[in-house]
């Protein structure tokens, strides 16, 4: 399919989340090079729509409406418009941005959910999942709380430990918790529907690592590693009181997973486009000469690849993504961009601290763009792509031709003479360079694509810099008129060309030829800007970032590391290390692997617990001061690690043998020493 001429293209980017603001990961990911391929395709007047929207739904939505106090409505509202916002300030030319809370897409999400089931392709299940019984609910993943089993982390989620970057599952997490009254939750049965992604592995194993081997190798990569694993079904509902219900007698109190309605959000989108403009949907959708693009950041390649593309062709009526061109992760000065801990540019921010400079975020994020490997935004590369680049290259060039024209015309672009080699050169230059930036764009290598771009404009200095005008203009005006004349052909080349890269800059351009916005047909050639055309006074396209500045945003994010840092420096200080001991004393210890048997709590103490522990040797009772941290019933069948040859003591009357060994973090919270696996009781720790 890579070679096809298709009539229309449906162009997608990976909906937001509306529970904050978006930042410039987001933009060099997914939304700037979804734009620029856009643009490129509207320069050559192809079909295209291009749809996003705010993806409402979710718990991440759910747990800012409670920190808030706010429904999660309002809180959907209050991000859809910041997003929006900022997506329109820096030049991101939606056809349509929706939402996924409206109308047309909880029934467009709903129908297609009934459609998947009177085809009888989901899989009813029961399985136990926590249940919060002070709040009555079932607990999505995000709301369960507790040690991480991996690395002991104390506030790990239940889907993943931010702290080693583990994924987990509820279950896995030792003392879980609800977040919501932070009780212990139960097991309770409750049924979903399952998509059984297992029975599509055979058909997906041909369609992508098969038909698609031009796809984007850490794209094909990823999905091939998937279906090695083996897929496994996957629940499209959930216990949840915000999304799209689920639309079948029974089901109440479910909605569908936001995973399976998101990017039905694409499909709704269209819809809601076309009836604002009076157009018919379905081609987008359902015309095999519709090519569909999804443009996303790493972590939605299993959805868009894998599981949406399932939907798709379970449902039958629609076309399938013909390429997915994913992008890795950007990172910012040398860490990963987190939103939890502020570390991250802000698009909003930005916009009030450098004002009129969105080219040159675009220009920056681009040439930094995470396209086979996750790259860096660093404050300092930022001013010096702008300043030597943009200003020293681009504006330098556009800015000397237009102040020559007003120079030696009056702003009157004269008529071309006699053309000389270094003219024949570089126009031979000019009418390769669409082909040149065509090639990149149409592989996504958005990168190269611009830095030939830029290739054009360091020509332009070249071609001013050797043909010297301003020498020549005292003894051969003639030849002046010709370089000048070429010299605007070529800004005039840089203003339909840059377009998709810089729009901001390409409009200012426009304006100072004095003509109305030109498309790919018309760049590549020298006869573009007619003799007698008068252009406007120069205006200089990009401004120095001063050092100051850059030192601002450096203290800012500065900042941000004393506030996250903040914790730990008022934690306690680590106790001192107890005075060295030789290995002939540690070989005394005999650390084992118990198993507590029966705890019951002593009577006229708060602290102790007296536990019956299976040592692999014998049975023994132990007295631990654990009773502030842990409840009898939350100890008995845990395996701990216990000293079994410590001389046995009196403790409030009752013998105890041994200890078992704990951990204890800054906050003075108890984590017994267990292994990361069940063994026999009695191995010993070596």
């Amino acid at each position: 399919m890579a070679n096809k001429t298709f009539k229309r293209h449906t162009i997608t980017s990976a909906l937001p989340y509306a529970n904050g603001p978006i930042h410039i990961g987001h933009l060099a990911g997914v939304y700037i090079p979804a734009d620029i391929y856009v643009r490129y395709l509207r320069s050559k007047k192809e079909d295209v729509i291009f749809v996003c929207g705010s993806d409402e739904h979710g718990v991440p939505i759910t747990i800012r409406a409670k920190k808030e106090g706010k429904t999660p409505q309002e809180i959907a509202n209050i991000y859809n418009g910041l997003i929006k916002k900022s997506f329109q300030e820096f030049g991101i030319s939606f056809d349509i941005y929706s939402r996924t809370s409206n109308e047309t897409h909880y029934k467009t999400a709903s129908d297609f959910f009934v459609t998947l089931n009177n085809k009888k392709a989901f899989r009813e299940i029961e399985s136990e999942q926590y249940y919060d019984e002070e709040q009555n609910e079932f607990l999505a993943d995000r709301y369960i709380s507790g040690t991480c089993p991996k690395c002991g982390h104390l506030d790990a989620y239940g889907d993943q430990c931010e702290n080693c970057g583990s994924t987990l599952s509820p279950a896995e997490l030792i003392n879980p918790k609800s977040m919501l009254s932070g009780s212990k939750p139960i097991l309770k049965t409750t049924k979903h529907w399952y998509l059984p992604l297992d029975e599509y592995e055979s058909w997906l194993r041909q369609w992508i690592l098969n038909d698609h081997k031009e796809w984007k190798p850490n794209v094909y990569g990823q999905c091939k590693s998937w279906i090695d694993q083996g897929l496994q079904p996957r629940a499209v509902t959930r216990d949840l009181n915000w999304g799209v219900p689920v639309p079948l007698a029974g089901a109440e109190g479910k909605v569908l997973y936001v995973w399976f309605d998101a990017p039905i959000g694409y499909i709704s989108a269209t819809k809601d486009w076309a009836k604002q403009n009076n157009k018919d949907w379905e081609p987008y959708w359902k015309d095999k000469d519709t090519r569909l693009l999804h443009f996303i950041g790493k972590d939605n390649i299993v959805f868009h690849c894998i599981i949406f593309p399932s939907m798709l062709k379970e449902h039958g009526e629609f076309i399938l993504p013909e390429n997915i061109p994913a992008n890795e992760f950007l990172n910012l000065e040398g860490n990963k961009i987190s939103t939890s801990r502020n570390w991250a540019v802000w698009l909003h921010e930005f916009q009030e601290d450098f004002k009129g400079k969105e080219d040159v975020l675009r220009y920056t994020l681009c040439a930094n763009a995470p396209e086979t490997k996750d790259n860096d935004f660093t404050w300092k590369d930022f001013q010096a792509k702008n300043n030597n680049e943009l200003v020293a290259i681009l504006g330098n060039f556009v800015n000397r031709v237009m102040v020559l024209l007003h120079k030696y015309y009056g702003g009157i672009v004269p008529a071309k003479g006699v053309l000389f080699d270094i003219d024949e050169e570089i126009i031979q230059s000019i009418g390769n360079m669409p082909g040149t930036i065509e090639n990149s764009l149409n592989a996504f290598r958005f990168r190269e694509a611009m830095a030939n771009y830029m290739e054009l404009a360091r020509n332009g200095n070249k071609y001013l810099a050797e043909s010297e005008p301003w020498k020549v203009i005292k003894t051969n005006p003639d030849r002046v008129a010709t370089i000048m004349n070429i010299a605007t052909q070529i800004v005039a080349n840089l203003a339909i060309l840059g377009e998709p890269f810089l729009p901001f800059t390409s409009t200012k351009i426009f304006d100072m030829l004095g003509i109305q916005k030109l498309l790919w047909e018309s760049a590549g050639t020298v006869n573009i800007i007619k003799e007698g055309n008068i252009v406007q006074q120069p205006e200089l396209l990009f401004t120095k970032i001063e050092d100051e500045e850059i030192e601002n945003q450096i203290l800012k994010l500065k900042n941000t590391l004393i506030e996250n840092s903040k914790m730990i420096d008022e934690a306690p200080v680590v106790a001192p290390m107890k005075e060295i001991i030789s290995y002939d004393d540690f070989t005394k210890m005999d650390l084992r692997i118990g198993k507590i048997l029966e705890a019951e709590k002593l009577e006229k103490s708060n602290k102790l617990l007296k536990l019956l522990v299976d040592t692999g040797l014998d049975i023994r009772t132990i007295v631990s001061g654990v009773a502030k941290h842990f409840k009898p019933e939350e100890v008995i069948g845990k395996q701990v690690t216990v000293l079994v040859n410590l001389a046995p003591r009196k403790i409030m009357g009752i013998e105890s043998n041994g200890m078992i060994l704990l951990a204890e973090d800054h906050e003075g919270k108890l984590v017994f020493v267990t292994p990361d696996q069940i063994v026999n009781n009695g191995s010993g720790i070596s």
